[in-house]
């Protein structure tokens, strides 16, 4: 009786500690998957040099100039930013995931028609920004505050809008709620953006591989907050909404599955504030609002706008 009890216990040992590096190894899969550049999906430094740009993607890359940050963690993070000369008006463009700068140039262009300057950072290990992992809008918050405030040190008289898309727009949501955010900032326009990490990463995991997310995405999370410094819970920006008091216009595609457009009505009903707008753009899949119907959406982009800049 004792060898058996002994055999038991030395076979459930071994299928735990089995199941352990299983999912040791599942957890750090997605975490390479997701947020490594090195694991594929960002351009690389040779890429960007031998990058071909076309139409209003070239305009913007050609005309801007580069403007350089220290990240409170000591990462050397990279914007273009394009003046408007006499200009008070400024938009910072945030880009989504593996995505760079100068693909924001359809948008800066629009924003520069406006009147305004434009300010496209690079997210933390996009572009030529540093970074040894994407950060998925959370630790870029604090980048952006920072950002804003090299435009309030440039012009006191600076009115800022923060807009994004994709991860992007989960960035100025999640940016939205920090209380040191300058009052130079008047209001946040999102495009796509996700209602938290968890939250997206839950859908792609069930997408991509028909996985629960219990433990597969629990592990990813732990691996995350142990090397990236955030967990998928936390980044939430549900959460951060939920302080913000500055107008917003949220912006989402019926058709949009990646990040899927319930998510629209997530983020809305969390927004703490009382000015606060959503355009739903019928047959618009995700990141394509703005060219399945331009009209409607930058005619509903500036009006926002006319309420609250200037």
């Amino acid at each position: 009786m004792k060898k058996t009890k002994k055999i038991i216990l030395i076979v459930l040992a071994a299928v735990f500690v089995l199941a352990a590096a299983a999912l040791a190894f599942a957890g750090n899969y997605l975490f390479r998957f997701a947020l490594d550049p090195q694991a594929g999906g960002m351009l690389s430094a040779e890429d960007l040099d031998n990058l071909e740009l076309e139409g209003k993607y070239a305009w913007f890359a050609g005309n801007s100039e580069d403007r350089w940050l220290e990240s409170s963690d000591g990462l050397k993070l990279h914007a273009l930013y394009l003046p408007h000369e006499g200009s008070h008006k400024y938009a910072v463009v945030c880009h989504g995931y593996g995505s760079i700068p100068q693909y924001g140039g359809g948008f800066a262009a629009k924003f520069y028609e406006m009147g305004y300057s434009v300010l496209a950072p690079a997210a933390r290990a996009h572009e030529r920004s540093e970074g040894r992992y994407a950060g998925m809008g959370w630790p870029e918050r604090r980048d952006i505050v920072a950002w804003v405030n090299t435009l309030a040190e440039q012009d006191p008289e600076a009115e800022i809008v923060l807009f994004g898309i994709s991860m992007g727009g989960a960035t100025v949501m999640m940016t939205s709620g920090e209380a040191d955010l300058a009052p130079n900032v008047k209001c946040v326009i999102e495009d796509c953006g996700y209602s938290s990490v968890w939250d997206e990463f839950a859908v792609q995991l069930d997408e991509m591989f028909g996985l629960p997310t219990f433990p597969v995405l629990d592990a990813a999370s732990l691996v995350t907050r142990l090397r990236a410094g955030y967990g998928f819970k936390e980044a939430s920006a549900v959460e951060q909404l939920k302080k913000t008091k500055l107008p917003m216009l949220f912006i989402h595609g019926e058709e949009d599955t990646f990040v899927p457009y319930w998510m629209l009505d997530v983020v809305y009903g969390a927004c703490g504030s009382a000015e606060k707008e959503k355009l739903s753009v019928p047959g618009a899949a995700h990141g394509g609002a703005a060219g399945t119907d331009p009209e409607l959406y930058w005619s509903t982009v500036e009006a926002f706008l006319n309420k609250y800049m200037d």
